[in-house]
């Protein structure tokens, strides 16, 4: 049938068809759907042609043909209106919107997300699996047949007896007897099966646990990445903090220029030059001694220091017992060394007589605090102030906010010139000296405007810091006298003490003193009545060491041995030693940190009673082996330990 043709022919019902007459039986269902599907094939065939035939009017005139063939089947599906209705919709779309409409916006724009080029499928891995996934379902899927309670008890039988019953197999045995050849048979090969099956899982938990692992170092990477950015944004905000500082010093140095300046000018308009012999000031000044005493720069006003105005982080996410940073700090054995806060300010002294204030951030050095004539034996951070106790029996107590303009200027003209950083002197910085001891200083402690400090004097002094003088003696050979102590005990024929300082340590609170002295005896003292409290007795040694809280009082000792205290009942709580005798001790809230004579920090786990070690001695690739380790601090986390060649480690812990 040719497009002519089809075009002429009516789109109607042939004439054979016969409809039934009345009183007639409906014809079948099928029947009736039958014709109505041949007739419509017939004018679907018809109007093929127009659709896909040459289009003999120029401009458009497929359109009429569709138009007239939607029509054709329009008129066809008259007995199906649902049908009709859909395609009376069609019959104003041209083709290619029919087209267009086979696919939403939603679905081309899912398809454009979803597309993968060539180039990316190309690299994708190969598949390392020796199994496919039907035979991994397979594995998994429960083999009823040989249960584990069967497999448990009929495992001894086959073993003991499988060789006799395989030959009375051969013999032939009855239903009843033992199993016959070809039913060993079968259990061998449902055996071989099921070891197969074993075998595929443990290949697919192999491949599981490499994916694992896969993830794991990823992460890794990850971790490392974000862990960066972190150490970037806490430098900025460092930088930032300081900044702030510089800008807040500069405001109150405008302040205090203007106050001056506005002092004086007034001064100048109401002072008579007539009376000028009539004015207190017996120098002939303009300015009276009360108001002379309201100038600024005669009491100049304390300058911010860069105190950390946020808590650093970034130590709480390394690995325990990782190494932030190795700092050489001086040529000689470290004494003693503290610090603030994590990743700020600490100062260390050693016996090449030389006191270092330190940037922990960037680990160089701000300054020298420079005026004692003889090494730091004991030092305390405490905010900005430092004090510091000599072998010259003096304390002197420096103010490193006058010295904080050093920081990044110093360290900006180094870079600059590309030269060696040269510490300056913080000299400047003193601004108290105490001197009531007549020998060496080795212990001391201060909170607030009251210092307590312990010499080889055999006597312990309280300080009024803010008078700035001794303000109660207590004698630590009389209290020892008091408790039937041996005086020959404490000396040697060369004056010092013997195998450790006389007072080896102390820390007070309140009215509160807690003191380890060279007898192994830590005395509790009322500093309200200056009489010995209590005595814990227990120690063999020198107490080098120790510290409270509201509990508890950790005491290290030279006999090596580490104690704990509880402070309620004057008992020992807790007790644990050591190869080497104890030289330093701190803890934080969760660990006791010790220097015990080894190169590496003792670390001992409060939560979990765990002990374990940190430091530079546990690397086995040093070509040198590390120095060993006398002095340890650690605050939140964060360790820093001194050593006999001057380094200082930096440590998370």
């Amino acid at each position: 049938m040719d497009g002519s043709s089809a075009q002429a022919e009516p789109p109607h019902p042939p004439p054979t068809e016969r409809r039934p007459a009345a009183g007639e039986p409906e014809p079948a269902l099928g029947t009736a759907i039958g014709r109505d599907l041949t007739a419509f094939s017939r004018t679907v065939t018809a109007t093929a042609g127009h659709l896909i035939g040459p289009f003999a009017e120029p401009g458009g005139g497929h359109a009429n043909h569709y138009t007239v063939t939607m029509g054709d089947i329009s008129k066809q599906l008259a007995k199906r209106p649902s049908i009709q209705k859909r395609m009376l919709s069609f019959n104003h779309r041209s083709p290619g919107e029919l087209v267009r409409s086979k696919l939403s916006t939603a679905e081309i724009q899912h398809r454009a997300l979803t597309h993968v080029p060539d180039e990316m499928l190309a690299n994708i891995p190969p598949v390392e699996h020796a199994y496919s996934l039907f035979q991994g379902f397979q594995a998994t899927v429960p083999d009823e047949t040989f249960a584990a309670t069967e497999r448990g008890r009929t495992r001894h039988r086959r073993r003991s007896s499988g060789k006799h019953k395989a030959l009375e197999g051969l013999n032939g045995s009855t239903p009843d007897g033992p199993p016959t050849l070809a039913q060993m048979g079968r259990e061998k090969a449902a055996l071989t099966r099921q070891l197969e099956m074993l075998g595929i899982r443990k290949h697919m938990s192999s491949a599981e646990i490499r994916e694992i692992d896969m993830k794991i170092a990823n992460l890794n990477r990850m971790r490392n990445i974000v862990f960066d950015r972190l150490a970037q944004l806490e430098q900025e905000e460092s930088e930032i903090e300081h900044e702030i500082v510089a800008v807040e010093n500069k405001i109150e140095e405008l302040e205090d220029e203007l106050a001056l300046a506005g002092i004086g000018e007034n001064n100048m308009h109401q002072t008579d030059p007539s009376s000028a012999e009539d004015t207190p000031g017996e120098d002939g000044s303009f300015m009276s001694e009360s108001i002379y005493n309201k100038i600024p720069g005669k009491h100049p006003r304390k300058r911010k220091t860069n105190r950390k105005l946020s808590k650093p982080m970034l130590h709480e996410h390394l690995e325990p017992g990782a190494a932030i940073k190795d700092m050489q700090t001086h040529s000689d054995t470290i004494t003693c060394l503290d610090f603030d806060v994590p990743f700020g300010t600490m100062v260390t002294a050693a016996l090449d007589d030389t006191v270092g204030v330190w940037d922990l951030n960037s680990g160089k050095c701000l300054g020298m605090l420079e005026g004692h004539h003889a090494s730091v034996r004991c030092l305390q951070v405490e905010d900005n102030i430092v004090a510091t106790g000599s072998a010259d029996a003096s304390i002197k107590l420096w103010d490193l906010s006058k010295a904080e303009s050093y920081r990044y200027q110093t360290t900006a003209d180094d870079e600059e010139k590309g030269s060696k950083h040269i510490a300056p002197s913080m000299a400047e910085c003193h601004i108290l000296t105490l001197d009531s001891h007549i020998d060496e200083v080795t212990a001391l402690y201060f909170q607030g405007d009251m210092l307590v400090s312990g010499s080889e004097d055999k006597t312990l002094r309280q300080w009024d810091l803010e008078k700035g003088r001794c303000v109660q003696t207590l004698d630590v050979l009389w209290a020892a006298a008091q408790s039937s102590m041996d005086e020959g005990k404490w000396r040697t024929p060369g004056g010092r003490t013997a195998n450790g300082d006389f007072v080896g340590a102390l820390q007070c609170f309140d009215a509160a003193l807690a003191c380890g002295t060279a007898d192994g005896m830590v005395r509790l003292w009322d500093l309200r009545s200056g009489q010995v409290h209590r005595s814990l007795v227990g120690h063999t040694g020198p107490v080098t060491a120790l510290q409270f809280d509201d509990v508890h009082l950790v005491t290290g000792s030279l006999d090596r041995s580490i104690r704990i205290w509880d402070l309620r009942t004057g008992t020992i709580f807790d007790a644990f030693g050591y190869d080497h005798p104890v030289t330093s001790m701190q803890f934080d809230a969760r660990r006791i940190v010790s220097a015990c004579g080894e190169n590496v920090v003792k670390i001992y786990d409060k939560t979990d009673g765990r002990h374990w070690d940190c430091g530079a001695g546990l690397k086995d690739d040093n070509p040198m082996p590390a120095s060993i380790i006398d002095r340890v601090r650690i605050k939140d986390g964060y360790l820093v330990e001194g050593r006999r060649d001057g380094m200082v480690g930096v440590w998370a812990c």
